[in-house]
């Protein structure tokens, strides 16, 4: 059966997200067009076709691996939990990824990536508004919450997803280059815990 042009868009597209996947993790800034093409079994064409340009391509490529992990959090975290729960069930959920094989490699790439956004002035506001835009899922995981008899605002939410995103990667990132094995499972949970608190979360 013949592909539809639809479905041969996205097989082009699904291939050099791939490419750019392992170019850049190996490369970091030094990853170029051309190559990403040539693996993709494309043209720097198609490229330009599908995603505008170079950074076209790589902020997609934020966007294909940042969905998946906040997927990964929503599922973690239903709703219904009042917030102290919530935000230890969510440490915890980040704590387990240090165990997946390939956590080492996924942060070579998330590196990797935030060179690329730090070496480019052009890419480096679009690298940030991708990450904001899906922190507001996290932002909202968090809002509505109950804590202290009242509920949490969007306000107060994002204080907190702020401080528990900066939190939970540099204990990640510790574990998995060997500067934190003193930290587990509990430790996490714990950790988060303490942001909970009145300077943290500020005022609704």
């Amino acid at each position: 059966m013949r592909m539809t042009r639809a479905e041969g868009k996205e097989r082009n597209r699904r291939a050099l997200l791939e490419a750019a996947r392992r170019i850049v993790a190996r490369d970091g800034h030094r990853a170029r067009l051309e190559e990403i093409a040539e693996q993709a079994d494309l043209t720097t064409g198609a490229v330009y076709s599908l995603f505008g340009s170079k950074n076209g391509l790589l902020i997609a490529l934020v966007s294909e691996y940042l969905g998946p992990h906040y997927d990964g959090i929503e599922q973690a975290v239903p709703a219904g939990m009042g917030l102290v729960e919530a935000v230890e069930v969510f440490a915890r959920h980040y704590h387990r990824l240090c165990d997946d094989p390939d956590a080492l490699r996924r942060l070579s790439f998330e590196i990797s990536l935030q060179d690329l956004a730090l070496r480019d002035p052009e890419l480096a506001p679009k690298f940030a508004a991708s990450v904001r835009a899906h922190e507001e899922r996290l932002i909202a995981l968090l809002s509505g919450r109950s804590h202290d008899g009242a509920a949490v605002t969007p306000r107060q939410a994002q204080r907190l997803a702020t401080a528990l995103r900066a939190l939970m990667i540099g204990l990640s990132q510790g574990i998995l280059l060997g500067l934190a094995d003193a930290a587990p499972e509990q430790y996490f949970a714990a950790a988060a815990r303490a942001l909970v608190s009145p300077d943290v979360l500020g005022p609704p």
